[in-house]
């Protein structure tokens, strides 16, 4: 399917590695002008050398200063913002029952705060662009995951409310909005290539007993839902859910 990206300028947040990487390098593949981000300049230097012309800009999106810098400096580059992918979050947080305020902060910043924080910094260009936007959450925002932490769980179903609050004021000024849940997704780095390593034999009976393909997923089926979700073919999708986790929730 020809998705009509082309010359479309893109921000991904949180995109040096994993998930938020393989979006801007599918987005860079339909034509797209790309801005990569993360907080380690170094890393997203690296990353954005997988997408010629691309733009990486370090910079820690949970602070809204550090946001608008960041957007600023795409607009400034590119001249203007059609896309905004907000992937910057982490699972890694306290197990259930040994939440701090300090960890309902932390974890809060990066999974929920991160988000508003680009979304209202880029809200005047994708105005302008009549752009759209996609969050990447998880599955552990939709329903009770058994062992997830429950900061982090809260944190992605708070996001899954922004979403679809935000949609309607949003939507006024013709900018889309929408999430994506992945499930179980695996990439170098990630919580599931450690678990693989550390015992492979629990992960695979995981996978068969809850998960309906009976595997994990890859950054890069996630990034093909964001490019369709981002694209003029998504142009009636606004304030949803996407769910992507090979048939694991079942609420």
């Amino acid at each position: 399917m020809e998705l009509d990206l082309s010359g479309k300028v893109a921000l991904i947040t949180g995109s040096s590695r994993g998930i938020g990487r393989a979006i801007a390098e599918a987005l860079h593949a339909e034509g797209c002008r790309v801005a990569l981000n993360g907080r380690n300049a170094k890393d997203v230097e690296i990353a954005s050398a997988s997408c010629s012309g691309s733009l990486a800009i370090a910079g820690d999106v949970t602070d809204p200063d550090d946001a608008r810098r960041v957007v600023t400096e795409v607009v400034g580059k590119f001249g203007g913002l059609d896309i905004l992918v907000c992937n910057v979050g982490s699972g890694r947080a306290a197990l259930p029952g040994n939440e701090t305020p300090e960890e309902w902060k932390r974890v809060f910043s990066l999974n929920l705060w991160s988000t508003t924080n680009t979304v209202e910094a880029a809200r005047g260009a994708l105005e302008a662009s009549k752009g759209a936007i996609v969050c990447v959450s998880s599955i552990c925002g939709l329903e009770v995951v058994p062992g997830a932490p429950v900061v982090y769980s809260a944190a992605k179903a708070a996001l899954h409310a922004y979403v679809k609050g935000i949609a309607r004021p949003l939507g006024k000024l013709g900018v889309r909005i929408n999430a994506v849940a992945p499930g179980n997704i695996l990439f170098e780095g990630s919580v599931w290539s450690r678990k693989l390593a550390e015992d492979a034999d629990s992960v695979h009976a995981m996978l068969e007993r809850d998960v309906a393909l009976s595997r994990l997923g890859t950054p890069g089926e996630i990034a093909d839902l964001v490019a369709y979700l981002a694209s003029p073919r998504a142009g009636f999708a606004t304030g949803c859910i996407w769910t992507l986790d090979g048939g694991q929730v079942r609420s």
